[in-house]
């Protein structure tokens, strides 16, 4: 069992090409457990929701077939995600914000092959984190989006590297970070130079940085070497849930095979997939999957195109 951890959100989602009818499920941990469900693996995920979407919530979760520990919440978050361009960037404001999770159970833990930790607005703390790593010592993997978000009083998002980050990445086996995240943990830009931001973050302690760059692919630093992975070309609808989707996929196929580089190819393409839907009821398999990875996998000299070189 995989346990992907995160509260759950209910968006509206408005890119170049379309528009949500209404708020969405999605969030970190959400589209990362939709997408192990559709790849066969048994997935368990955890958050806060309120009694607006409860109900809805728990249909969606049983149709998807994705267990779940659903947390008490006076309201469940939202956001909505207006894209201007076809990168990735967008104006991010609050719809609902819902409660902390405090606690995890050992049950779940001792059960749990990996832990993905996928946070959408500080709802995991420091110090559940630290408490995980003393309880769990199977994979822990995070993407820190939701640890670098707070909300102004308009309720438009703004990003911020908070206090003690750094002791916090350190405690997971892999952290995640696109270019924004990348920037803001390490000041560097990543289109211009993500391998010194993955040394950076490297050395806090994990021991896989994997920087996501949208359409120029990522880069996995394991503190030997960098694997760079190609995107696979696609014909982009909306890019939401396509870190989420690839951290899915990573973690998928590297308990798997324990590749770093079959990991990367395979997350690529599973986010591939997810970027040419819209939703929660994205379609995605793995054979599908695997048909596009050996495409990616025949791409032994691909080199990212950084800016400025």
């Amino acid at each position: 069992m995989i346990l992907a951890l995160g509260n759950p959100v209910y968006d509206y989602i408005e890119t170049k090409k379309i528009k949500t009818d209404g708020r969405v499920l999605s969030g970190c941990s959400t589209n990362a457990a939709l997408a192990l469900s559709r790849l066969g693996q048994d997935v368990t995920l955890s958050g806060a929701v309120g009694d607006d979407f409860k109900e809805a919530f728990k249909t969606a979760l049983d149709k998807y077939n994705i267990k779940s520990v659903l947390l008490p919440s006076a309201e469940t978050g939202g956001f909505s995600l207006i894209y201007y361009d076809d990168f990735g960037n967008r104006h991010l404001d609050l719809l609902g914000r819902a409660d902390p999770i405090v606690s995890v159970d050992d049950a779940l833990l001792s059960t749990a092959e990996a832990v993905l930790i996928g946070p959408i607005l500080k709802e995991i703390s420091a110090e559940l984190v630290a408490n995980i790593r003393k309880r769990f010592d199977g994979l822990l993997f995070c993407d820190p989006q939701g640890l670098l978000r707070g909300a102004a009083d308009d309720n438009r998002i703004f990003h911020e590297k908070p206090e003690g980050i750094e002791e916090t990445l350190g405690q997971f086996d892999i952290v995640k970070p696109n270019e924004l995240e990348g920037k803001i943990l390490t000041g560097i830009d990543c289109r211009q130079d993500p391998f010194e931001a993955a040394r950076i973050i490297k050395s806090w302690g994990p021991k896989i940085v994997i920087v996501t760059l949208a359409e120029l692919g990522s880069v996995i630093y394991d503190g030997d070497q960098f694997v760079e992975i190609p995107p696979y070309e696609i014909d982009l609808v909306d890019s939401t849930g396509a870190g989420d989707t690839y951290m899915a996929g990573f973690v998928f196929e590297y308990l798997k095979t324990g590749s770093i580089r079959q990991a990367g190819t395979f997350a690529s393409c599973v986010s591939s997939i997810m970027i040419e839907q819209v939703g929660p009821d994205f379609k995605l398999d793995e054979p599908t999957v695997r048909v596009r990875q050996q495409t990616l996998l025949q791409k032994t000299d691909f080199k990212v195109a950084l800016s400025g070189v």
